[in-house]
């Protein structure tokens, strides 16, 4: 949420080089009470502060879709939502930032959002990257579109997932941890970013390959993906 942007550049100012700043506005709003959809209003306290610090922030995210029933009950909080991503998809064109894309429950209108995105009106982003639990025949759209694809260490405990892995070349696929929860291990909610050595020897397991490579693949795309990024 917007309240939080100042905090985050904080961060980044204290550890330099190692917190790297992103803003978006999440499609799930009011963590600390009573979770609700995103309303328009939400981003409109935020875009000031995306100007503010262009110059600091990495990417524009996470934002996008969650249209699971107990966050979504009408129509016009799925509008918003809509509302809402658009606008930063606009944004990020407009500021020249990559995309981190969250999507649940709602893949394919994610991956046709995006690619409708491409009008003279509305510039389309040039690289995205889209945490991604959704059919393979909607993934193979957004390789069509030249889409990354990340994936979590909770991945172990999916079948689809794995058909995902599969079917996703390496060359296309990114690797987070979703801290601080959402680990490896089913009902332990506690997660760090250590836990991206499991999800990259699972990953390289699925597809047949050493660790090494999946490392160095990832790490290539990430650096290509997010240019400000400066690992020392």
């Amino acid at each position: 949420k917007a309240s939080e942007f100042g905090r985050v550049i904080q961060l980044s100012k204290i550890f330099p080089g190692l917190v790297f700043p992103c803003f978006g506005v999440h499609p799930l709003q009011g963590f600390e009470k009573a979770p609700h959809s995103v309303r328009i209003q939400d981003l409109e306290t935020a875009l000031p502060l995306f100007q503010m610090y262009r110059d600091d922030i990495a990417a524009v995210g996470e934002i996008g879709f969650n249209f699971t029933p107990w966050c979504v009950s009408t129509i016009q909080e799925c509008e918003e939502q809509l509302l809402v991503f658009v606008k930063q998809l606009e944004l990020s064109s407009e500021l020249d930032l990559p995309v981190n894309v969250y999507s649940r429950s709602a893949a394919k209108v994610t991956i046709t959002t995006m690619k409708g995105q491409g009008t003279y009106e509305q510039p389309k982003p040039t690289r995205i990257v889209i945490y991604f639990a959704g059919r393979p025949s909607v993934a193979e759209d957004g390789l069509q579109a030249e889409y990354y694809f990340s994936f979590l260490p909770a991945v172990g405990t999916s079948h689809q997932r794995a058909k995902l892995i599969k079917q996703i070349p390496l060359e296309w696929i990114c690797l987070e941890t979703d801290s601080p929860a959402l680990g490896p291990v089913k009902h332990v909610m506690r997660n760090e970013p250590q836990n991206l050595i499991l999800l990259c020897e699972y990953i390289a397991k699925v597809k047949g390959i050493s660790a090494e490579i999946v490392a160095e693949v990832t790490t290539k795309i990430y650096l290509c993906l997010f240019p400000k990024l400066k690992i020392k």
